[in-house]
């Protein structure tokens, strides 16, 4: 990973801005049907900050949860999802990949829920690929 001090990003209309004052603990595909849904995409991408180094402008209001366990915030205006905690992972936050000014110095490590993994899609990495969450993997150092 980079020697980033502060990571920044926006949603898709760019109402909520976020900022991180550290790097990301880890940063991970997800190929489980609840992710897929969430992004749109074939195979999502998220990066785990330790809890409390995120922060949102304006703040995006109260979160949802649709599955067990999992909490999730969205930007009130275009809808994007902005970040989710996972009660298996404590004491982190979770942020689409893809919102990141700096993703492309923030490649993924692994693959969580690999078995999951739609049949054509054939991402050709040597990546460690875990059969479920990851949990042990991404776990807070």
């Amino acid at each position: 990973m980079p020697s980033l001090q502060t990571i920044t990003g926006r949603c898709y209309c760019g109402k909520v801005q976020l900022i991180a004052d550290a790097l990301p603990e880890g940063v991970s595909y997800c190929h489980c049907r609840d992710c897929r849904r969430l992004s749109g995409a074939p195979v999502a991408a998220f990066a785990g900050f330790v809890k409390g180094v995120i922060s949102f402008d304006p703040d995006p209001g109260p979160p949802v949860t649709h599955t067990a366990g999992v909490t999730r915030w969205f930007c009130r205006a275009c809808g994007s999802p902005l970040a989710a905690t996972y009660d298996y992972l404590p004491g982190q936050t979770y942020v689409p990949l893809g919102l990141l000014d700096q993703a492309a110095d923030l490649p993924p490590s692994l693959h969580s829920h690999a078995t999951s993994r739609l049949p054509w899609l054939h991402i050709t990495d040597d990546l460690p690929r875990e059969d479920k969450s990851a949990r042990d993997a991404l776990q807070s150092k």
